[in-house]
């Protein structure tokens, strides 16, 4: 006979940890079915250990704007030791967040799980029902689909490098092409950017990212547009890269050409699930194709970012609606994204069409901000989006401190903050959130 409880969850990252650990502490019985490591992509190869392994990144280009100005000489990166203090910030971090959700009641169930039916489980020999199930799976780095792709390296191989290759190629301008293209440059590798197409970051408003790539480029990063790449070939140590008509002599590669939903042998299309390539299919409650199966995180189809916080957000959302909190439909906050090269970008909001006339649009160039040159950080721009009656709607930034900034600007968008309820906000000077709230 399967066991039962309330909810159970395919998967253990942030759609699902954030929120079955409130449900059970509320008193439902939960169980998480994980066949990795506890905790997903994000705490194990993905935000902490990419960010863990930026930091001396971001210091060693912080020292660099200083030249000239109060300090000489400079860091290098030893990256070795970099790779294990990243090692050190993350290995505990799967038994934290098992130790989390047991304390809270959760039952852990190591396996791959497969629908019966759409409310029944099966992992190896158990099998193990609910009312409910939420399929919070995540997503995989997408591969290649050219000779020698095998050749190539995903994002979870850089981020075990124990030393770095003195070449290296990245194939795809999105998020972690870009991201580790900056770390791998920074820290004394050449590096090669492979753009499939004539943009990057599409997602980003694009004079801001034009401007991202000119920095990049200055600092030594090669860029080739419009490169689709044919084939990866091996003659001794030596890789290339080959396209229909020319062709990058490289030591390592890396294919950062997208990821995608973890939807394979979970039994989806046994029990009718509706899913794509995009992901899977919801309703306005996050339920799928199926009653009283759910999904949560990257797995999902949607036009929101597939980022941490969402599947945060969502995952919480679940929570409130499974314990009777609410029986209203999501509504997505604001929410905001980052690419953390050196300088950064960060962008909330839609920015408009350059004809747009319903809006006002204001850039302003760091380098006129007396607090950016306190910290050198004078190299990029700001721009905010307000209604006619002077409303923070969107926002985006290119600069060291760019998330700081966009995270500080928030409220107001989330909020619809008018200019006289953002007057009664006294914030703390000098610092980037008062040069932040000056912008608008």
């Amino acid at each position: 006979m399967a066991e039962q409880f309330d909810v159970l969850y395919l998967g253990s990252g942030h759609g699902t940890f954030d929120g079955a650990i409130p449900l059970a502490a509320r008193g439902k019985k939960v169980g998480v079915i994980e066949t990795d490591l506890i905790g997903g992509t994000c705490p194990n190869r993905g935000c902490n250990a990419k960010i863990t392994l930026d930091q001396p990144v971001a210091i060693k280009n912080q020292v660099a704007n200083f030249q000239g100005y109060g300090l000489t000489g400079g860091p290098e990166i030893d990256w070795n030791a970099n790779f294990k203090h990243e090692r050190a910030v993350i290995e505990g971090l799967p038994d934290m967040i098992a130790g989390l959700m047991e304390q809270a009641g959760v039952t852990l169930i190591h396996g791959r799980g497969e629908f019966v039916d759409a409310h029944t489980l099966q992992v190896g020999d158990q099998t193990y029902s609910a009312d409910k199930i939420v399929i919070a799976t995540g997503q995989h780095p997408h591969r290649l689909d050219i000779p020698g792709t095998e050749l190539a390296h995903d994002s979870n191989d850089f981020l075990n490098l124990t030393d770095l290759p003195q070449r290296i190629t990245v194939i795809g301008a999105g998020y972690i092409g870009l991201e580790f293209a900056n770390m791998a440059l920074t820290a004394g590798s050449q590096v090669t950017l492979l753009m499939r197409g004539d943009q990057a970051l599409r997602q980003f408003h694009q004079p801001f990212v034009e401007r991202l790539l000119a920095e990049l480029q200055d600092q030594g990063l090669a860029i080739r547009r419009d490169w689709v790449p044919t084939a990866i070939e091996q003659t001794g140590d030596q890789l290339t890269v080959k396209s229909a008509d020319d062709q990058v002599t490289t030591d390592w590669v890396l294919d950062a050409t997208g990821r995608q939903p973890n939807t394979a042998n979970l039994g989806l299309e046994k029990i009718g699930v509706t899913y794509t390539k995009a992901g899977i299919t919801v309703d306005d409650h996050l339920q799928t194709s199926v009653a009283g199966v759910y999904a949560s995180g990257d797995v999902i189809a949607k036009s929101q970012p597939k980022l941490t916080p969402t599947a945060i957000f969502e995952s919480q959302y679940l929570t409130h609606l499974f314990t009777g909190d609410t029986n209203a439909a999501i509504q997505y906050p604001a929410i905001p994204s980052v690419v953390f090269t050196s300088p950064r970008l960060a962008q909330v909001g839609t920015i408009p069409s350059a004809d747009a006339s319903d809006v006002n649009v204001t850039v302003s160039d760091l380098k006129d901000d007396w607090f950016r040159q306190t910290t050198r950080d004078v190299q990029g721009h700001n721009l905010v989006v307000t209604d006619d009656q002077q409303r923070l709607i969107a926002a985006a930034e290119l600069g060291e401190q760019a998330d700081n900034t966009i995270n500080t600007l928030l409220p107001a968008i989330q909020y619809q903050l008018t200019p006289a309820q953002r007057e009664q906000l006294v914030t703390l000077f000098p610092s980037i959130g008062s040069t932040a709230w000056s912008a608008i």
